[in-house]
């Protein structure tokens, strides 16, 4: 059974409450410095993206599953563009915004996507024990 660490809905005045619990929660589970701060970051812009572009509240889970942190952000908005799913594009220096996936992809260890005209779901993964070899 995976713990989960965090479970809840969340909305525009929320956004500063989960950065805080997700970087209060993961260093007793063995995510910290540099990693810690990434992964919070990542955090911060999947959330944001969901209160500016996917109707302004979603669901937040937080939770430890075989030796690594995930958070999973879901929304009911109408999708992500084809051009900025996969983080891989780089939004161009004269964009305002359109850096949050790409930042995410940048920090994370694995990002996962679903997304369609009914919503998006978004995995943020984070290892817990870099250079440690699986079994």
């Amino acid at each position: 059974m995976s713990p989960i660490l965090l479970d809840r809905t969340f909305g525009h005045d929320d956004i500063t409450v989960l950065r805080h619990e997700t970087a209060r929660l993961l260093p007793p589970v063995g995510l910290s410095g540099d990693r810690l701060s990434g992964y919070v970051l990542a955090v911060n812009e999947v959330i944001t993206n969901v209160i500016l572009h996917a109707g302004g509240h979603g669901r937040f889970l937080l939770k430890v599953e075989d030796g690594s942190v995930w958070c999973v952000v879901t929304d009911s908005g109408p999708g992500i563009p084809d051009g900025r799913r996969d983080g891989t594009v780089v939004p161009g220096t004269d964009e305002v915004g359109g850096r949050g996936l790409w930042l995410a992809h940048q920090l994370c260890d694995e990002v996962t996507t679903a997304t369609g005209p009914i919503g998006t779901s978004i995995g943020l993964r984070m290892i817990l024990k870099i250079g440690t070899p699986e079994s």
